[in-house]
């Protein structure tokens, strides 16, 4: 038995060096300004498809990202790691997308590179927005069950579900199959049992990814997405052209809005309902300092300081 992962990714504004210049005046994140990362919670989703992939010999591992040409990055590290490839979701009109418009073109995707997935996993939420939205989004434009705050896949199991089943057009080749994991919600842990294909969002507190694998990174690190060519050029204009022609793995996936068939109006600004009004970066600065002891008489002095200036009660 082999299985055919989605791993949704996200190249993230690095949110520790926000500053003044971090939105643009449309009300849209200026990720040119901000040193990028892989989102975290992103890095523990792509560890549970890793070990999927480990365990059912055969299993592929699909990276799709949405963002600009930089953002094939988030892929490259991917592979580095063990996935076996990915592609790169970019066009100036998926730009200022909210989590609405986020979701749509991500489900476009998926049914477009992988249309018979049985698992698309991704992290709970991502550290620039903090919504954790998009997965469920996706599940839901899919018509898939999903399982949220998910900390370990446990088993993949034959036995009949009980209950009736969300009905959905979009079906994997494992249709039958179930898939239990281990959730963690406020109060304590969850076991849960869902049919697939599903879709998985996976916490922070889950295991950490793997690090990079030293001879996938001599093997990958020339990977390229089309958008990432100096303009006018192509594969066959690059140093090592030869190298591109030989082993296509080095060639990225990359697609448009018309390479998914996507609905202009629901992608981009146009499709995105929420708007950032403002971001404001806010810098503490200390005029004086004080020294407080443990006794009674310091405490209450300070209780009392805070009340007299309203800043708690």
């Amino acid at each position: 038995m082999s299985l055919k992962i989605v791993v949704l990714a996200k190249q993230v504004p690095d949110t520790r060096n926000v500053g003044p210049d971090a939105m643009t005046p449309e009300g849209t994140v200026n990720r040119s300004a901000l040193p990028a990362i892989f989102n975290p919670e992103d890095l523990n989703a792509l560890e549970q498809a890793l070990r999927l992939k480990d365990q059912f010999p055969g299993t592929t591992v699909t990276v799709v990202t949405m963002g600009p040409g930089r953002a094939a990055e988030v892929i490259r590290e991917a592979m580095y790691r063990g996935a076996d490839g990915g592609y790169l979701l970019t066009d100036r009109a998926f730009a200022g997308a909210d989590t609405l418009a986020t979701s749509y073109a991500l489900a476009t995707a998926i049914k477009h590179v992988c249309p018979n997935v049985d698992l698309i996993i991704g992290g709970r939420q991502a550290i620039d927005g903090d919504t954790a939205q998009v997965g469920p989004q996706v599940a839901e434009k899919l018509g898939l069950n999903q399982i949220t705050y998910v900390e370990e896949i446990q088993t993949l199991s034959n036995s009949p579900l009980k209950g009736e089943e969300k009905k959905s057009p979009f079906k994997g080749d494992l249709e039958g199959l179930s898939i239990v994991v281990k959730r963690h919600i406020d109060g304590g842990v969850e076991t849960v049992e869902s049919p697939l294909p599903c879709v998985l969002t996976v916490n922070g507190s889950a295991a950490p990814c793997r690090p990079r694998n030293v001879k996938r990174v001599m093997k990958y690190k020339r990977c390229l997405a089309p958008m990432e060519l100096p303009q006018g050029t192509g594969f066959g204009d690059l140093p090592y052209a030869a190298e591109y022609e030989k082993k296509p793995y080095l060639k990225l996936g990359q697609l448009s809005c018309a390479d998914v068939n996507a609905d202009l109006q629901q992608c981009g600004l146009a499709g995105s309902p929420t708007k950032v009004k403002n971001v404001e970066n806010i810098v503490f600065k200390a005029k004086e300092s004080k020294v407080l002891t443990g006794s009674d008489e310091d405490v209450n002095g300070l209780i009392k300081e805070l009340l007299n200036e309203r800043l708690i009660g």
